[in-house]
């Protein structure tokens, strides 16, 4: 009967011991290191917007891959731009990080984000923006992999 317990003690520490062992090995693969940019940052690498967007239009990739879901970028455009009428197929978290931005979803009274203001989009919503007289930052939360698709004017 001694024995019997023996192996049963050793049987719960073996199972214990594989547990925080595997737990540990994931941990590992999945740990990543923290990260912290400011618009200015020059570590950033800024890259054009598409074809349609303003003339001086930028992106920057914060942080994961566009292509895939959860990315975050920084928006910039210069002072007086008109972004145009674009719809995503992501929704999109934003906060205005300079300038002063009037975005007008289709179907909404258009809205002045002032900077720090959050703003939500939702997927496939029409909408198009305005910045103010200085240039404009916006960070951006996407949720689905990147895109922008115009939407023709009538």
């Amino acid at each position: 009967m001694k024995l019997q317990h023996q192996f049963i003690a050793l049987k719960k520490i073996s199972f214990l011991l594989i547990f925080f062992f595997t737990c540990g090995i994931f941990a590992q693969e999945t740990y990543e290191n923290s990260i912290s940019f400011s618009k200015s940052d020059s570590n950033l690498e800024w890259g054009p917007c598409p074809h349609f967007m303003p003339e001086g239009c930028y992106i920057a990739v914060l942080h994961g891959n566009p292509a895939e879901k959860n990315a975050d970028i920084f928006f910039k455009v210069p002072a007086n731009s008109f972004i145009p009428a674009h719809t995503h197929n992501s929704a999109e978290r934003m906060v205005l990080i300079s300038g002063e931005l009037v975005v007008t979803y289709e179907g909404e009274q258009s809205q002045t984000l002032k900077e720090g203001t959050y703003a939500y989009g939702p997927a496939g919503k029409p909408h198009s923006a305005k910045c103010g007289d200085s240039p404009c930052v916006l960070f951006i939360a996407f949720e689905e992999p990147i895109d922008v698709m115009p939407v023709e004017e009538d």
